[in-house]
């Protein structure tokens, strides 16, 4: 939870004349500049290329019957791919970008075209041209990587998963899909957790995307329905029964200050607050309590806000100081539950029944500090499905990782490549 290198206000004040520097130049969209209220950038994701060859933003939501139909056009077309023989791999070797040449870029060339992310047209010759570049990025968007341009090691892990792969991990995930191509509600939530991303849904078309971080691989978000019924403002981070042991002791045992340091405070049993000093951190003592976060933007687990959505896994939706996590390409970071990227707006449309809570009056008691709990006056429709492969009806070909390991093929290059983090206290 803690940055040991830079504070939180100097990362800030770095990140925003970064990114302001970045606007001025014309190399970062408007779109991309947003911070909220406590000057944090949300880090959004974009992606620019040939009209021709852009992936748009979907208006169409991923649990519907036209991603269902859409999904089985791909798999045909994947099957066609298949049969013809699949694609050639992509040589390892350094990154490869404008300008490099060579037998690689001949065949990342080949390997592009055979999937449709660069025109047949634009030749096969040994040169990394903006073409190619081009076609990167749409290859890049199509498997949720930030949209370089580049080549890396990341990216030529997913070009070099082969075509039968990627067939039978669309007809793993057709299967799933067709379970929510019914009636989910005028208004809902889909979390797609393999895609790190929430979706809100109003009258069959997407309002909103958010970037999300979730449940690591060992600690993973369940699969679920379930509602949004409770809205707390500035609340307190109550350490669940599971990260005691886990994070909590641990950390203690290396530095005594710890609780201090991250304003954690204990209570006993009878609500009586307790020294860290006088708990015996080697003994099971330190279970019989209640550990809790003091409020605040800059330091609680939570953020500014927590959406509760009963369910028996005792997970939720909320933000997080760590705004930085919606820009990388990995995002299974939490303890289980879903951080929500640009949470505000997101809150504002589950709030948008309830009279008198637009966006001003939710950044107003935000700003004020105060613990405030608003219920919904209409409950939304939750969805936290695991979805790895899909099709847009645009013909877009969706891949994600398979982290959990549920489509039965391993977790594939980006889970795999993933290097061990070093222990502490989750932020939910």
């Amino acid at each position: 939870m803690r940055d040991t290198n830079v504070s939180r206000s100097s990362r800030r004040l770095l990140l925003g004349a970064a990114m302001g520097a970045l606007a001025l130049a014309g190399l970062i969209p408007l779109a991309a500049r947003a911070a909220d209220a406590d000057g944090q950038a949300e880090w959004p994701q974009s992606y620019e290329a040939s009209p021709r060859m852009a992936i748009e933003r979907e208006s169409t939501p991923i649990l519907s019957a036209a991603t269902v139909d859409a999904t089985q056009a791909a798999i045909q077309k994947y099957q066609d791919i298949v049969t013809r023989g699949g694609w050639s791999a992509v040589p390892p070797g350094a990154d490869l970008r404008i300008g490099s040449k060579g037998a690689r870029v001949q065949a990342l060339r080949l390997r592009l075209v055979a999937s449709g992310d660069l025109d047949a047209e634009a030749g096969a010759g040994p040169v990394y041209d903006s073409f190619v570049e081009a076609a990167v990025k749409r290859f890049q968007a199509r498997h949720g990587l930030s949209q370089t341009g580049a080549v890396g090691e990341g990216t030529i892990a997913e070009l070099n998963v082969s075509a039968a792969a990627r067939l039978q991990q669309l007809e793993t995930n057709i299967v799933r899909l067709k379970t929510f191509s019914g009636d989910l509600g005028q208004r809902y939530v889909v979390a797609n957790i393999p895609a790190a991303e929430v979706e809100t849904v109003e009258n069959g078309v997407v309002y909103s995307h958010h970037a999300a971080g979730v449940g690591k691989i060992d600690r993973q978000s369940p699969i679920m329905q379930t509602r949004a019924t409770e809205i707390n403002f500035n609340p307190f981070w109550t350490v669940p029964p599971s990260l005691i042991k886990k994070d909590l002791i641990p950390k203690m045992k290396a530095d005594p200050n710890y609780l201090t340091d991250e304003k954690i405070r204990i209570f006993n049993g009878k609500g009586e607050e307790v020294s860290p000093t006088s708990i015996n951190w080697n003994t099971e003592e330190a279970t019989h309590f209640k550990y809790r976060q003091d409020t605040g933007a800059d330091l609680n687990s939570l953020g500014i806000v927590r959406i509760n959505i009963p369910n028996p896994y005792g997970v939720y939706m909320h933000d997080t100081p760590s705004k930085g996590i919606f820009g990388d390409d990995f995002r299974f970071v939490s303890s289980g539950c879903i951080r929500v990227q640009d949470v505000r707006d997101y809150v504002a449309w589950l709030l948008k029944d309830n009279p008198g809570w637009g966006r001003d009056q939710i950044d107003e008691v935000i700003r004020s500090g105060q613990r405030l709990d608003v219920k919904l006056t209409q409950p939304v429709n939750v969805y936290w499905v695991y979805i790895t492969a899909w099709a847009t009806p645009d013909g877009v070909v969706q891949f994600r990782p398979d982290v959990y390991q549920r489509d039965g093929s391993g977790p594939g290059p980006l889970a795999s490549a993933v290097p061990a983090q070093p222990m502490a206290i989750p932020q939910e």
